[in-house]
């Protein structure tokens, strides 16, 4: 197909094409869908204004719909000398409509590309948020279950007071329902609409930009034409920073898990399905999903450094920089999504050992339930009551009545699990 861009017969040398297009061909197959749905907003707001007539319009409206269908079943595809799906797009209506395929990019610039990606991140924020909400459920299930399990809480890698499993999932139920929360904020924080901002500096077509706003399902216009092209990165980067603020969670569970289950720790029992084996050792049952999403923690993080490493002390405008931006974004939006669907699954597969979790327990870490025992009932000042506790044995303590003690909110005595369902309900 022919460049849109190209106004000679010269011919762009092989290297330089292989350079530039490099991997976009590729990744923009993920962008593909929501490009389309952008050049239908566009061409129906160009119908409003009477650069397409209504005829026009059907056709183009007909041949995008046609693109569509030949898209999903493998017809269409991007090739190095494309460069990207704006160009293919287009001819594919000049071959498939006629006349009115030229015509639909009137006023509307290859820079921006800021709109599908924006689309995109508007997309999978909403999937995410919900995937992320309903995982957040499982771990509520699972708390509940084990709700009465003592399990040793640690600080510092040591052991420091009594806690209990439903103590400890619970915590992670709370982290991924704040992490829905993060995500709805940068919806809304991102769903702003850079259509018809054209290269970056408007265009002398009169193009309706609240109607395409309205039409893309937009919350406001991103106004600044040039503010529109400048965005790109800052956007990508809120997106990515809250792709990260779920791995971070994921990777806590993940590391905690990889040692609650070795034979030191001998906390939970893990399906066979779910464990892989060593080609020398024939005992090993080894989580590899676990180090897997723990070191993908690691990927994220760097994923998002390379969009602002990209994007930060560009001059103002459209820079060719920013198609390196679609690399980190699509792999850790797959990440992610993965992560999320390994961690469910792992989770139902987790079983805990109360036996095995009762016998690793120390006595010391009740010395700071007896200093807090000589405060209530003695009125001894904690100074004093930890000192005391601090040489003083616990001898034989039962479990539950101590977990039952702790009472304040959130503790493990009083886990209020059904605030946690609450915000669940109203999540979804």
């Amino acid at each position: 197909m022919a460049k849109l861009w190209k106004k000679t017969k010269e011919k762009l040398h092989p290297a330089i094409e292989k350079y530039t297009a490099a991997t976009d061909p590729v990744f923009d197959m993920e962008f593909f869908l929501f490009d389309v749905e952008a050049v239908r907003a566009h061409a129906k707001g160009l119908s409003r204004i009477g650069i397409l007539s209504k005829s026009e319009l059907r056709k183009l409206i007909s041949g995008l719909d046609e693109l569509v269908t030949d898209f999903v079943a493998g017809k269409v595809g991007i090739t190095p000398e494309d460069e990207d799906c704006y160009t293919v797009i287009e001819n594919y209506l000049v071959t498939h409509v006629g006349e009115a395929g030229k015509k639909i990019n009137t006023g509307r610039s290859r820079n921006e590309v800021v709109t599908m990606v924006r689309l995109y991140m508007r997309d999978h924020l909403a999937s995410l948020t919900e995937q992320c909400v309903r995982l957040a459920g499982q771990f509520v299930d699972y708390a509940e279950r084990y709700k009465n399990i003592p399990m040793v809480g640690y600080s510092h890698t040591q052991q420091a007071m009594l806690s209990s499993v439903g103590h400890y999932m619970a915590a992670f139920a709370e982290s991924l329902l704040d992490d829905a929360e993060y995500l709805k904020m940068t919806g809304r924080h991102i769903n702003k609409s850079p259509v018809g901002s054209a290269a970056g500096f408007g265009t002398s077509i009169p193009v309706d930009r609240m109607f395409t706003t309205k039409e893309l399902g937009f919350a406001a216009v991103q106004m600044n034409s040039l503010y529109c092209q400048n965005s790109r990165g800052k956007f990508e980067s809120a997106y990515m920073e809250a792709l990260v603020q779920i791995m971070l969670t994921f990777g806590k569970f993940a590391n905690d898990m990889t040692l609650f289950t070795s034979q030191e720790f001998d906390y939970f029992a893990v399906d066979p399905s779910l464990t892989t084996g060593s080609s020398i050792m024939p005992h090993k049952k080894n989580l590899d999903a676990f180090e897997i999403m723990r070191g993908n923690v690691s990927v994220v993080v760097a994923n998002q450094l390379m969009v602002k490493d990209v994007a930060k002390n560009l001059l103002s405008g459209y820079n060719r920089d920013g198609q390196l931006m679609k690399k980190p974004l699509l792999e850790s939006t797959n990440i992610v999504a993965d992560s999320i669907e390994v961690a469910g699954v792992m989770l139902a597969g987790l079983a805990p050992k109360p036996e095995s979790i009762r016998a690793k327990i120390q006595t010391g870490i009740f010395t700071a339930d007896i200093a807090n025992a000589m405060v209530v009932k003695d009125g001894v000042p904690f100074r004093d009551a930890y000192k005391i506790a601090a040489g003083m044995d616990a001898g034989d303590v039962d479990l539950m009545r101590n977990i039952a003690t702790k009472k304040s909110l959130g503790a493990p005595g009083n886990l209020d699990l059904a605030a946690y369902r609450r915000r669940i309900r109203k999540a979804i």
